[in-house]
């Protein structure tokens, strides 16, 4: 496995499988887009050149970063493969005065071992377009 970093075009397969328990993911093409328009983003490619795993990060490029996905495949999770994708974009994020995430309250002690602390915030989301804008 390998894990690469992407600011431009990915010419990679995307596995099936990503965005498990959402009710209007997005699909492979607007997938792609998402990860091709990030400021960052890193990918876990196994020998095949297929992405199992993702982060991805958004910036103004100058003070701030936001970290809005982070995806292993189901079958490829428990064995270190997110953690070492959030270490990764963490360490290309590390001039940045701010780099923050929302997650489930679920997910927090995963990101307290790497380093990131809680807080608070809000959210406001559009299911409709959970899938992409048109």
């Amino acid at each position: 496995m390998s894990y690469l970093t992407y600011t431009v075009h990915l010419n990679l397969e995307i596995g099936d499988g990503f965005f498990k328990d959402w009710p209007n993911p997005p699909n492979k093409e607007k997938h792609r887009e998402i990860l091709e328009k990030s400021y960052k983003t890193i990918v876990a490619v196994e020998e095949n050149k297929k992405v199992i795993g993702f982060i991805n990060a958004v910036s103004d490029g100058v003070l701030s970063a936001y970290i809005p996905l982070l995806e292993v495949l189901p079958e490829y999770q428990k064995q270190g493969i997110g953690a070492e994708l959030v270490r990764k974009m963490l360490e290309e994020l590390n001039d940045f005065y701010m780099i923050d995430l929302c997650c489930d309250e679920r997910l927090q002690p995963f990101y307290k071992k790497l380093g990131m602390i809680e807080s608070q915030g809000m959210i406001h989301r559009n299911y409709k377009f959970q899938c992409g804008r048109k």
